[in-house]
Parts: C-alpha cells; sequence; structure tokens
C-alpha cells in the first residue's frame, strides 16, 4: 500500500515538474518575442536618428556592438543560472546538516551567501563588457 501511495507521489511530481518546465520555456517565447519586437522598433528609431549623425556607425561597429550586448547578456544569465543551481545544492545540503546539528546554521548562511556571489561576478562581468563599447 505504501509503495503505490509512493509511486503515485513520484508520477504527480514528475508530472507536475513537466508542467513547470512547459509553462517555463513558452514564458521565455513569449518575452523572446515581445523584446525582439520592442529592440526592432528601437533599431528601426535608432536608424532614423542615425541619419542625422555626421558620422554613422560602419558595419563592422554595429556588429561589435551587437555582439557586446549579447555577449554581456550571456555573462549575467550564466552567472545567474550558475548561482540558482549552487544555491539549490548548497542551500539542500546546508539544511540537511543544519537539522541534524543546529549550531551550524551561520555557517550554512555563508555557504549560501558565497554562492550568491557568482550572480555579482556575472553582474560586473557584463558591465565591464559593456564599458568596452
Amino acid at each position: 500500500m505504501n509503495t503505490s501511495m509512493n509511486n503515485s507521489a513520484v508520477e504527480k511530481l514528475k508530472a507536475n515538474i513537466k508542467t513547470s518546465l512547459i509553462v517555463l520555456v513558452a514564458l521565455l517565447c513569449i518575452t523572446g518575442a515581445v523584446f525582439s519586437t520592442v529592440a526592432a522598433q528601437d533599431d528601426a528609431d535608432h536608424a532614423l536618428s542615425e541619419t542625422s549623425r555626421s558620422t554613422p556607425l560602419s558595419k563592422e561597429q554595429a556588429e561589435v556592438s551587437k555582439m557586446a550586448l549579447l555577449a554581456a547578456a550571456i555573462a549575467f544569465a550564466a552567472g545567474a543560472i550558475a548561482a540558482g543551481f549552487a544555491i539549490s545544492h548548497v542551500g539542500a545540503a546546508a539544511m540537511g546538516a543544519v537539522a541534524e546539528k543546529p549550531e551550524i546554521g551561520g555557517q550554512a548562511l555563508i555557504f549560501i551567501a558565497l554562492a550568491e556571489g557568482l550572480v555579482v561576478f556575472g553582474f560586473i562581468t557584463s558591465l565591464m563588457i559593456l564599458g568596452k563599447m
């Protein structure tokens, strides 16, 4: 009886995870579509304002600036995703350790804060990339 309950709970958990992943991918696709249309409109506005510039950007400069923006976005996203994975694993292990030995709660928070530092590193890296543009 207990095994059948565990199997149904596992199946329900798997279904919830699949649903969450589908919703996440759908939201990312919708967000990407919205931001790409906004970016296309900004590019059109920028092209109109560039006609009044005395020295328009060359094709190579425009390509480099696009690649720099992409690199900055990847740097920040990679730092945020890595921090999420690190915090999930470190947090789970820390809470397990605190459950067995409550006096190490402060040390557990320090380890979680160290994992959170990955976001800061990604953010600083993206700012350095944008500063070189």
